[in-house]
């Protein structure tokens, strides 16, 4: 889990001409935060990946709870990075404005925990079912398990909108599962 040195970062680049054609007024200002959060962290990681990335052993063995709050905000890459942010720009437009800022700020804060704790939940059930210490050791980042519990909200406050994951139309209701075992089969790390 390294980030590539000395190399031009196209990902960070699309992303921040996004944020420009959206523009900077136009974008609610939790969502705003985070996007810049999340751009200052990957340009100045508070720590190596290795050392921020949450897992069982880390997380829960170790009781390295910091990596709680860290996980979520640090990218393996400026494309993970950009696929992350892009998504949080159009989630965060779309329910910021409905649920207010204070509101969304507050969710943002308790699903980025949240999720850290639900991954080394699922990781230790596969360790216990499948008898498999290994998984205790994988380590993840990023903002994805975030963006996916925005989506499971998004669907609720808009039901009966259509998605269009990989080209094809689904009920968005199902296009969070769809999207979510898409990203897995595309890229499984």
């Amino acid at each position: 889990m390294q980030r590539r040195q000395g190399r031009v970062n196209a990902g960070l680049l699309l992303l921040l001409y996004q944020i420009s054609q959206v523009g900077l007024q136009n974008i609610p200002s939790v969502t705003l935060g985070v996007l810049a959060l999340n751009i200052f962290l990957f340009l100045n990681p508070v720590r190596p990946l290795p050392e921020v990335c949450i897992s069982v052993n880390e997380g829960f063995y170790r009781k390295n709870w910091q990596r709680l709050l860290l996980s979520p905000v640090h990218h393996a890459d400026d494309w993970h990075l950009y696929y992350n942010m892009i998504s949080m720009l159009w989630k965060g437009m779309m329910l910021e404005k409905k649920l207010k800022s204070i509101w969304f700020a507050y969710i943002i804060a308790v699903f980025s925990v949240l999720i850290g704790v639900v991954y080394m939940v699922l990781e230790f059930m596969l360790v216990e079912i499948l008898d498999d210490p290994s998984y205790e050791m994988n380590c993840a980042v990023g903002f994805s398990g975030v963006l996916f519990a925005l989506k499971v909200l998004n669907n609720h406050y808009n039901p009966g909108r259509v998605s269009s994951v990989l080209g094809l139309q689904i009920p968005s209701k199902y296009a969070c599962w769809v999207e979510l075992v898409a990203i897995h089969l595309i890229s499984p790390g």
